[in-house]
């Protein structure tokens, strides 16, 4: 796809890999619709963005409510006429263990509770289902063809410590699958991307600071990835009409 005058709607678009992204395809003279669940945080960028000439709209968008990320897709269409690429980059990190015991004891101390496993399921995976369905749902209408772009993580495999996060990113891989099966027929691809360690405020704020330096001593490149990588691996896709179906691993090397 040549994404000049194309229309990208960007979930988590006000920071971190959701707002890089916006930079990279207004880089290439797509106009951007973001959706963030930061009100504040959404200005802001559109400031950000219209300041390097970058066509933008934004609203607040919950991905865990279906009236939400259907009205940003509408704003994408009544603003720019078109919707054509869609990244779905809102996620939430909480890392917990299983069962964590007592090393005195033997015993089990407390357990990973449903509420923080179901947080992490319902923002991530039925966030990322919403807004690929809502997506997919106006390219087709629009009749168009477009590119719907998921975020798993490498952690999808499974990771000491993140069963909840792991979850939610094999869901995500498992539906970018899918999907491109599904819509291929209407001219859709569907990617995904998988980031290894990136230096974003989710990261960096969520993640405890003993497992991110367990981790950063493991990347083979030695530092932590830039949202700016994982963009350009957004933008890769989009341009490129024979990715779909699978995932692109931006990782710095490491293995889980």
């Amino acid at each position: 796809m040549e994404l000049s005058g194309k229309t990208c709607v960007i979930t988590g678009g006000a920071s971190g890999i959701g707002l890089a992204t916006a930079f990279a395809f207004g880089a290439k003279g797509a106009r951007v619709v973001i959706g963030d669940i930061n009100a504040e945080a959404v200005e802001a960028a559109l400031v950000a963005l219209k300041g390097q000439d970058i066509e933008a709209l934004g609203q607040l968008c919950d991905v865990r409510d279906e009236d939400s990320v259907a009205s940003l897709m509408s704003l994408a269409v009544a603003g720019f006429g078109s919707l054509d690429v869609c990244v779905s980059s809102a996620g939430i990190l909480r890392d917990a263990l299983l069962v964590k015991v007592d090393r005195e004891t033997g015993k089990v101390a407390s357990k990973l509770s449903l509420a923080q496993f179901s947080d992490v399921q319902t923002v991530n995976t039925v966030g990322a289902f919403l807004t690929g369905r809502e997506a997919a749902a106006t390219m087709v209408d629009l009749g168009n063809g477009g590119v719907i772009i998921l975020l798993s993580s490498i952690a999808r495999v499974g990771n000491f410590g993140q069963t909840a996060y792991a979850a939610s990113k094999a869901a995500v891989m498992a539906m970018t699958v899918t999907w491109s099966r599904e819509l291929a027929r209407y001219g859709i691809c569907v990617g995904a991307i998988a980031p290894g360690f990136i230096e974003t405020p989710m990261v960096m704020k969520d993640m405890q600071p003993q497992a991110l330096e367990r981790f950063k001593a493991t990347i083979p490149v030695g530092r932590l990835g830039r949202p700016e990588e994982i963009a350009a691996a957004a933008v890769f896709i989009a341009e490129n009409d024979l990715v779909t179906g699978t995932c692109v691993d931006v990782t710095g090397g490491i293995r889980l």
